[in-house]
C-alpha cells in the first residue's frame, strides 16, 4: 500500500457551492493558480455541464496550471461527460471525474432505479470516459448509507471498466468515524481488484466529522482525500484541506504517511480563499483563524514564555503565519505584560508594572482587544505623564452634493502644560469630510501620518448616541491609538486623531528619557 497521500481538492466545484462564494472567472483561475502553488495533486475545478460559464471556468483553469491534475465533475450520463471532457482536454493532466448514487434512499426516491439498472449505468459512464480520458474517477454517491455489500459489488464493476480511483463519499456527514473506517477495511479487502485503483474518500461535516472521518478512512488505507480550504462546502462544508494535512504532519508517528501539500503555503492560501469570496475566516477556525495562535489566558501565556510546546503542537511559521500572538485582555497575567513591555523596551521596576497591570485590566473590561499602542499609551499616561501638546479649541466642517468640495476649518491650541502657548487656524479641502478634517490637523501639527484604521461604534441606540471613533496612525516606524467620544462623529474623530497625534507625540519624547533595555 502506497505511503502517500493524494490531496484532491474541490474548492472550485464543491466549496464554491457554499452560499456566498461565488467566484468569477478571473477568480477562480487566480485561485487555482494558489492551489498549485499549495502543492494538491488534484483539483476540481468544476462542473462543466451545469452551466456555460462552469464550462469556460474549467476550461480557462485546464489550460491554466501545469503541474497538477485538473479534474471535471460529471453525472453518469454521456452527454455530462463529453461535455466534461471537452472543458479539460487541454489539461496537462486531464482526469473526468463521473459519479451515481449508491444508496437505497437516492436510488428509490432520486433515481428510480434498481441496483442492477445502476450497475449498468455505472460501468457505461467509466466505460465511456475511459474512452476518452485515461484518469478517470468513479464517486458512489451516498456511499456511506450504501449496503456494504452492493457497495463493493459496484466498485469491482467500475474498476474494471477503467476507474483509476474510486471515491467513497460520505455524502451527508452521516458517518462515524470508527464506522466510516470499517467500511474503507472492508472494501479494500472484499472487492476483487481494489489493488487496481486507488480508494478516495470525500466526507461532509454536517455532524462536524469530516476530517475524523477522513482521517480514520486513511488509517484503514484510503490513499487519497478530497477537501476544500477551510472546509468550504454544501451545508456544512467539507473536510477542511488545512485541518486534515496539519493532522497528518503533526501526529506523523501515528499515521506514517505523506503529501504533497506544502505546509507554509496553507495560511497565504485561506487568505486568498477569503480576500476572493469577501467572507472572513472564522476566529476560532483551526490552523489558519485569527485565534488559533493567540493566547489570552494568564496560565497560557506563562506557560508559552517558559516554552511554546506547553501550549502549541504545531509553530505557526509552519502554516505560513508570522507568529504567536500574545494577546492583553482581561485574562493575561503580569508575566505577560512585563513580557510585552520588554518586547517594547521598557524596563519598569514592580511598583510602575502594578501600576500598568491594573490599568490594563481596567481598560480590558472596556475594550474588545487591547493593542500594542494601548500598552504602550499606558505606561506613557500612568508612568511617564505629560500634558497633551494640541488641544481642539474648535471647528467647522462643511459637507454636501454640489459643486464645492468638502472642507474643513480648524482651530487648535498648542500647550505647554495647561498655558496655550500658540492658537493656530487653518482650512483644508478633502474628499470627504474626515479626510478634510483630518488633513487640516496634520497641517496645523506638521504631522502627516498613515491612518491604518479609522472605526465608529455608536455607545448607545437611537438618532441621538454617542459614538466613539477609534483611529490607528504611523508615522516614522511608530504606531499610535487614539479615542474621541461626542455625540457628534466629526467632531469625535478630530478628538481621535488628536489625541492619537498627542500619543506620538509622547511617544517620541519619552523614548528619549524613559530607561529602555
Amino acid at each position: 500500500m502506497s505511503d502517500r497521500l493524494y490531496i484532491f481538492d474541490t474548492t472550485l466545484r464543491d466549496g464554491e457551492q457554499s452560499p456566498g462564494a461565488t467566484m468569477n472567472l478571473e477568480e477562480k483561475v487566480r485561485l487555482a493558480r494558489q492551489l498549485e502553488t499549495l502543492g494538491v495533486d488534484i483539483i476540481e475545478a468544476g462542473f462543466p455541464a451545469a452551466s456555460q460559464g462552469d464550462f469556460e471556468a474549467v476550461q480557462a483553469i485546464a489550460r491554466a496550471v501545469k503541474d497538477v491534475r485538473v479534474a471535471a465533475l460529471c453525472r453518469a450520463l454521456p452527454r455530462d461527460i463529453d461535455r466534461g471532457w471537452e472543458a479539460i482536454k487541454d489539461a496537462a493532466h486531464p482526469r473526468i471525474h463521473t459519479f451515481l448514487a449508491t444508496s437505497e434512499i437516492h436510488m428509490t426516491h432520486k433515481l428510480r432505479k434498481s441496483r442492477e439498472e445502476v450497475l449498468v449505468m455505472a460501468e457505461a459512464a467509466v466505460r465511456h470516459a475511459a474512452s476518452l480520458c485515461p484518469d478517470v474517477e468513479f464517486s458512489a454517491e451516498d456511499a456511506s448509507r450504501s449496503d456494504w455489500e452492493f457497495l463493493a459489488t459496484v466498485c469491482e464493476v467500475v474498476i474494471r471498466a477503467g476507474a483509476k480511483t474510486v471515491n467513497i463519499p460520505d455524502t451527508v456527514g452521516y458517518a462515524q468515524p470508527f464506522e466510516f473506517g470499517e467500511l474503507i477495511a472492508y472494501l479494500l479487502k472484499t472487492v476483487p481488484n481494489a489493488g487496481e485503483a486507488v480508494f478516495s474518500v470525500h466526507c461532509h461535516n454536517d455532524l462536524g466529522l469530516a476530517v475524523a472521518n477522513s482521517l480514520s478512512a486513511i488509517r484503514a488505507g484510503a490513499r487519497q482525500a478530497e477537501v476544500t480550504l477551510c472546509g468550504i462546502g454544501e451545508r456544512a462544508g467539507n473536510a477542511s484541506l488545512e485541518e486534515l494535512v496539519m493532522a497528518l504532519h503533526t501526529r506523523h508517528e501515528l499515521y506514517q504517511i505523506d503529501c504533497g501539500v506544502k505546509t507554509r503555503q496553507l495560511y497565504p492560501s485561506c487568505r486568498r480563499l477569503s480576500q476572493i469570496i469577501g467572507q472572513p475566516i472564522a476566529p476560532y477556525k483551526a490552523i489558519v483563524g485569527p485565534n488559533a495562535f493567540a493566547h489570552e489566558s494568564g496560565i497560557h501565556q506563562d506557560g508559552m514564555l517558559k516554552n511554546p510546546l506547553t501550549y502549541e503542537i504545531m509553530t505557526p511559521e509552519s502554516v505560513g503565519r508570522t507568529g504567536t500572538d500574545m494577546v492583553i485582555g482581561k485574562h493575561s497575567g503580569s508575566h505577560a505584560i512585563k513580557a510585552k513591555l520588554t518586547e517594547m523596551g521598557y524596563a519598569l521596576d514592580d511598583q510602575q508594572l502594578a501600576t500598568v497591570f491594573a490599568a490594563v485590566k481596567e481598560l480590558a473590561d472596556k475594550k474588545e482587544r487591547i493593542f500594542d499602542e494601548d500598552v504602550e499609551a499606558l505606561v506613557l499616561e500612568m508612568v511617564y505623564r505629560r500634558r497633551d501638546k494640541y488641544r481642539l479649541k474648535d471647528m467647522t466642517v462643511f459637507s454636501g452634493t454640489g459643486g464645492v468640495p468638502p472642507h474643513a476649518a480648524l482651530v487648535l491650541d498648542i500647550m505647554d502644560g495647561e498655558a496655550v502657548l500658540e492658537e493656530k487656524r487653518h482650512s483644508a479641502f478633502g474628499e470627504g469630510p474626515i479626510d478634510a478634517l483630518f488633513k487640516c490637523i496634520a497641517d496645523i501639527t506638521g504631522i502627516h501620518p498613515r491612518l491604518d484604521r479609522y472605526q465608529v461604534n455608536a455607545i448607545t441606540g437611537g438618532t441621538d448616541a454617542q459614538g466613539t471613533v477609534t483611529v490607528r496612525i504611523e508615522d516614522k516606524g511608530k504606531k499610535s491609538v487614539g479615542r474621541g467620544t461626542n455625540e457628534d462623529i466629526l467632531v469625535a474623530s478630530a478628538m481621535a486623531f488628536i489625541n492619537a497625534l498627542n500619543r506620538l507625540e509622547k511617544m517620541r519624547e519619552e523614548k528619549e528619557e524613559c530607561p529602555t533595555l
